[in-house]
């Protein structure tokens, strides 16, 4: 009998020796977003990292990414990352897998319709109207935190777009989600688990953070339950149909754990995201005025004195524009981790089962093969009527594939308004002296806030 001959099993991704192992541990904790750009150049577009216990298969290239989250979804779950830190997060939409992720899905998805959105295009604009207002009244007066303004813009479009409630009279949400990005990202990039009654400073504001999210998720829906009555069924925010959704579990205490999990969630990141993007587009705007003045004419063009529409979200062009390319080079989600649960090939490239898998738009979004001059900041690399021989992978801001973030058409319309109603009177520049650094967490921020002082347009 002839034999079959078998397919050679596909080669390694190449990468440092297992001896920098510990140097690399030490680098990864200071800047890690230093040494993804530094081994994708050295190593390539796959890259072996030996992490202390484990080995961490680095993939930048936009046929990996279609490959990971769109080709073979199913063969990966929520890695090195978010499986970890689901200690800080529960099982909420962000962290869940299987059956109760597509429950969670299905009970949120509608929120997010596009009809929906369109229709709380008002309420945004609204928002966005008063942010510029109240930057306002900061001309001459000194800097102010952009950062924490922003915060508290998008905690408001939130609260009214997805929860109809005032988050304002539930104090402290901001201060408490710094505790847990603080504690989420910690475990992210721990290698072993610090048990929770160890009594470490972090952990102690953790708990304190989650036990008063709780509390304001508690108060959310009692207030929801005693608005609504018998009318749960009938309504379509978010609080809503989550306690008609966990109202069915059979055991109460379950319902209850998994309202509470959700909605932290959706808090910390229906709220952060945007408020790093735009964050980092004021920053940038600062730091190119030619940009700045675009967007100061377009907005006066397209808006007068008016508040916008959902109609001028489409001839809001270049400032569609600007937050496209803000978020090219400063991705609100900067890392998307896996896990194989099964041997897989990715490029070429042997994937083992159980093998800890990261996706990393930061530098995949400035890949020098897909993005020329990949540092500079140019709106126009975004402009519609440029043609552009782009993989679509290559920008991946919302991630792709099943799990490609729910909200982001409101993100994206919240930033559009916001910036051209601020645009249009303000503009705002960075404290001299004041350094600027990335700080990935959950989300990339800016690390300890952005003083800018507000002047006349």
């Amino acid at each position: 009998m002839t034999a079959v001959a078998q397919r050679p099993r596909p080669a390694t991704p190449p990468g440092p020796s297992v001896w920098t192992a510990p140097a690399m541990l030490v680098r990864m904790a200071r800047n890690r977003l230093n040494v993804m750009r530094d081994v994708s150049a050295r190593y390539g577009d796959a890259v072996r990292l030996p992490l202390g216990p484990k080995t961490l298969h680095f993939f930048n290239h936009p046929d990996h990414a279609k490959h990971v989250l769109t080709e073979n979804p199913g063969n990966y779950h929520k890695g090195i990352g978010l499986s970890h830190s689901r200690r800080v997060l529960g099982d909420g939409l962000l962290t869940s897998e299987g059956e109760l992720w597509r429950k969670q899905r299905r009970t949120i998805q509608p929120v997010f319709q596009a009809r929906r959105i369109a229709a709380q295009a008002d309420v945004v604009a609204q928002e966005a109207v008063q942010m510029a207002a109240r930057l306002q009244q900061a001309v001459g007066r000194g800097p102010v935190d952009v950062r924490h303004e922003m915060t508290e813009l998008t905690l408001g479009v939130l609260g009214r777009t997805l929860l109809e409630a005032d988050l304002s009279e539930y104090g402290g949400i901001g201060t408490a989600f710094e505790a847990v990005q603080d504690q989420a990202i910690f475990e992210m990039m721990s290698l072993s688990s610090v048990p929770p009654w160890v009594p470490l400073p972090r952990q102690l504001r953790f708990r304190r953070a989650r036990a008063e999210l709780q509390e304001i998720v508690d108060r959310l829906v009692a207030r929801r339950r005693e608005e609504a009555h018998d009318d749960l069924e009938q309504r379509d925010d978010v609080v809503s149909r989550l306690i008609v959704s966990t109202g069915r579990e059979a055991d109460p205490r379950v319902g209850r754990q998994r309202m509470r999990d959700e909605l932290v969630t959706l808090l910390l990141a229906g709220h952060e995201t945007t408020a790093s993007t735009l964050s980092w587009a004021f920053y940038l705007l600062d730091e190119h005025h030619e940009v700045w003045e675009r967007m100061h004419e377009e907005s006066l063009a397209v808006l007068g004195d008016r508040t916008p529409t959902y109609d001028d979200l489409h001839r809001l062009r270049y400032t569609a524009m600007v937050v496209d390319e803000v978020m090219r080079l400063y991705p609100p989600v900067w890392l998307l981790p896996r896990v194989a649960l099964a041997d897989d090939e990715v490029g070429g490239w042997h994937v083992p089962a159980g093998a800890d898998l990261v996706l990393c738009p930061y530098t995949l979004h400035r890949h020098p093969e897909f993005w020329p001059d990949p540092e500079r900041f140019d709106p126009d690399r975004f402009d519609p009527d440029r043609p552009v021989d782009r993989p679509r992978y290559a920008f991946i801001p919302f991630g792709a594939g099943p799990r490609f973030c729910v909200g982001n058409n409101l993100g994206i319309m919240e930033a559009v308004f916001v910036l051209a109603c601020v645009t249009r009177q303000l503009r705002l520049s960075k404290e001299p002296g004041h350094q600027v650094v990335p700080e990935p967490m959950l989300t990339l921020r800016i690390r300890g806030g952005l003083p800018m002082s507000v002047h006349e347009a």
